[in-house]
């Protein structure tokens, strides 16, 4: 079988990113840093960065994609136990662990970024409804109709995303009191079945 020139490309692409992802494990590099200083961890070259991710920022959309799509993973195998209050719970542990600093500071940049130019962040867009999915999922199963579930996870995972940037920007002020407060607003929802 031969592979088209796109096939080829996407699977020297998956290549890199998986040594990305090896080179930096949980952590993600800072803005600040260059595509040459990225490329000499990863021991490859900032060309080949450019070619397949176009900029710096292109590869931590990549990187934050990939690593959101392995946490949701162990999320989802979580949630598959547990409760909605389980999985938020699970959620807020997962993020605000200290080793998962460099990736929540990452995702609001990208986020910001992705914000003036959706067309060139379209991958990772497209990746942030997966926790609301999932919490949505287990909302339904627990008594909630379609819509409401969608709604309270919608509101759920905006709730946790505004502790975790206040958390960026004023550390240690929070803490799972926040998370209780956000599963007690919501249980009005579920009570209510």
């Amino acid at each position: 079988m031969i592979l088209s020139s796109a096939e080829r490309k996407g699977d020297a692409r998956e290549r890199l990113l998986a040594r990305l992802l090896d080179a930096f494990d949980e952590a993600l590099p800072s803005p600040e840093v260059s595509l040459r200083e990225i490329a000499a961890r990863a021991e490859t070259s900032h060309a080949l960065l450019r070619y397949h991710f176009g900029s710096l920022s292109g590869v931590l959309a990549a990187m934050l994609t990939a690593q959101r799509s392995r946490d949701n993973e162990a999320l989802f195998e979580a949630a598959q136990q547990g409760t909605f209050d389980d999985l938020v719970v699970a959620i807020w542990r997962a993020y605000t662990r200290p080793e998962q600093l460099s990736r929540v500071r990452g995702f609001f940049h990208v986020v910001g970024l992705a914000a003036y130019s959706p067309d060139d962040f379209r991958e990772f867009i497209e990746s942030l409804n997966d926790l609301t999915k999932m919490l949505a999922s287990l909302a339904e199963r627990e008594g909630l109709d379609t819509k409401e579930a969608l709604t309270m996870a919608t509101v759920t995972v905006a709730a946790i995303r505004g502790l975790l940037l206040q958390e960026v920007l004023t550390p240690a002020v929070h803490s799972e009191d926040d998370v209780a407060l956000i599963l007690r607003m919501g249980k009005g929802g579920l009570s209510a079945r």
